[in-house]
């Protein structure tokens, strides 16, 4: 089983990006307790629960000269995984919570800031299958903590 930890958590009680650091998430399976989600039509939900970056795109970004950061584009957890492991039907254990990938999460306009040229297409997951954020659904709720160990294992 290939393991991991949590490097970063983001939430925001007032919606939108860039998402403040904080130090653990209450995570229930409609979403991050007491975080509000401005656009639930594209985001939010039990399919769309919580949105996870690897460093690996975070850093890569960086390395492309963007002004990336961690929650700038709206992800709760950033974490220490490669990116080649992160797809659909592939399960996080964290200590007290388990998630399932279920999808993509599609860049929208709002991140753009975060990006030279507002070019937020650089997480779209259709020009850079990899290099994406990901949604989540939530198998067994509970808290994440910041420093916290990940197994990666696939459900698919």
């Amino acid at each position: 089983m290939l393991t991991g930890s949590v490097l970063g958590i983001f939430a925001t009680e007032e919606g939108g990006v860039p998402k403040p650091s904080v130090d653990s998430i209450d995570v229930r399976l409609n979403g991050v307790f007491g975080e509000r989600i401005r656009d639930t039509k594209h985001h939010g939900g039990p399919k769309r629960a919580v949105c996870i970056l690897s460093n690996q795109t975070l850093e890569f970004l960086q390395n492309e000269g963007h002004p990336i950061s961690g929650g700038s584009t709206g992800e709760n957890l950033l974490i220490d995984v490669d990116e080649e492991f992160l797809r659909p039907g592939v399960r996080l254990k964290f200590a007290h919570v388990e998630l399932e990938i279920t999808s993509p999460a599609p860049p929208c306009r709002t991140i753009q800031a975060s990006f030279t040229n507002g070019d937020f297409k650089q997480l779209s997951h259709k020009l850079n299958p990899q290099r994406t954020r990901w949604y989540a659904q939530v198998i067994q709720e509970g808290m994440i903590h910041v420093d916290e160990v990940v197994d990666i294992s696939s459900n698919a």
